[in-house]
């Protein structure tokens, strides 16, 4: 019952967010399609998603155990403090703390954590920046 609660729920953010992203106007055309598609696109693909979830047979449902829900709070926390962040500290700096912290949410050992994180940041940075040309932040306290 509480899949078909979220999904019902979801479903109706899904519509809101579809008439939201249909007003999305830019002032000035810099791709051939403009900024809606992409919004429309996923939140489309959410809700057709979410109809899904409405439709299925119900499972039978274990909540996880304490655990396992002081992990997510965490991961939910750190995703806060990334967004808090992420102009201030860059998205190489950020993407780099906040793959560390998953890996070791995770069970990695910390010298792991830490270089999967740097390489993480650092490649998805040169990635975004450099190769698909979408400007990101490298953070105020450089200037």
């Amino acid at each position: 019952m509480s899949d078909r609660i979220f999904a019902g729920i979801w479903l109706v953010l899904c519509i809101a967010g579809l008439f939201i992203a249909w007003q999305i106007q830019s002032e000035y055309s810099y791709e051939p399609v403009g900024p809606r598609p992409f919004p429309m696109l996923l939140l489309g693909l959410m809700a057709i998603c979410a109809v899904m979830m409405l439709l299925r047979k119900p499972d039978t449902i274990q909540w996880p155990v304490a655990a396992t829900l002081k992990k997510l709070l965490t991961m939910c926390l750190m995703l806060l403090v990334y967004g808090w962040l992420f102009e201030r500290l860059g998205f190489a700096i950020c993407t780099t703390l906040l793959t560390f912290g998953i890996g070791l949410l995770f069970g990695a050992r910390w010298w792991a954590a830490a270089l999967s994180g740097a390489v993480m940041g650092i490649s998805l940075f040169y990635a975004f920046d450099r190769l698909l040309d979408v400007t990101l932040p490298v953070g105020s306290w450089l200037s």
